[in-house]
């Protein structure tokens, strides 16, 4: 039987840890080849692509700050030489620094900006040089791009809402290729970053209709289905998955 993405080739940018190294283990399950880029956890990210390896998947990882516009295009271009084409983008390197706004510094807000929203956009223009007509691009933005309830966060929900509209503007300008263009937005996901166990945790989980985290396959699950064949009329939509934290 084959799998949806057979033959599928994806570029996870931030895929060491986390949601995006779900993301690639998830697609990469369904049938795709995988690259995933990262920054700092080189070590992390030759285990996200032995565990993918392990499971009878193909990954490479490729070293790429999503803010440096140089290394982005040639790990594009590494991704196209090494598998023979390119088909999906997921947008999924991001930061977030949680403190009243107020009191972050400005090279704080910068950080979040320069990768939450400039490296989007650098990955998306040059993903769109190398990609197939029938493309996907997937950001993932936030349930709080959306709606904002949690103190700490201001600056960092303004670049996912920012992200939304990226995703609903682009999808005008590249649906003549096919080329479908989707955000989702995580709630509050059980990781490094932001663990169910913590203090932080409290009112996040207080904020969901099912009163939990989620975890990071919930988000692998919803980006393997807009990556798939089924999802082909689905393009500019937000589709949340934050166990109703914005009911």
């Amino acid at each position: 039987m084959s799998k949806k993405l057979e033959g599928k080739i994806v570029l996870v940018t931030g895929g060491s840890r986390g949601i995006g190294a779900a993301i690639a283990r998830r697609l990469a399950a369904d049938g795709a080849k995988v690259a995933i880029t990262y920054t700092k956890g080189a070590d992390a990210a030759a285990s996200v692509v032995k565990t993918i390896e392990l499971a009878g998947g193909t990954a490479i990882a490729i070293k790429a700050d999503a803010v440096d516009a140089k290394a982005v295009k040639a790990a594009f271009e590494k991704t196209v030489a090494t598998f023979g084409g390119f088909d999906v983008l997921v947008n999924n390197a991001g930061t977030a620094i949680p403190k009243r706004f107020e009191e972050a510094t400005l090279e704080e807000l910068d950080r979040v900006v320069d990768l939450n929203i400039r490296g989007t956009f650098i990955a998306t223009q040059e993903a769109l040089k190398h990609m197939s007509d029938g493309g996907r691009i997937i950001m993932i933005g936030s349930c709080v791009g959306e709606r904002m309830m949690t103190p700490g966060l201001a600056a960092y929900a303004a670049t996912k809402g920012a992200i939304k509209m990226f995703a609903q503007g682009l999808c005008r300008e590249v649906g003549d290729r096919g080329i479908t263009v989707n955000n989702i937005q995580p709630g509050p996901i059980d990781t490094d970053l932001n663990p169910a166990a913590s203090e932080w945790a409290v009112p996040q989980k207080a904020n969901t209709a099912l009163k939990r985290y989620g975890s990071v396959d919930d988000i692998a699950a919803m980006v393997s289905f807009v990556a798939g064949p089924e999802a082909s009329y689905i393009t500019g939509a937000s589709l949340t998955v934050d166990g109703g934290t914005n009911a």
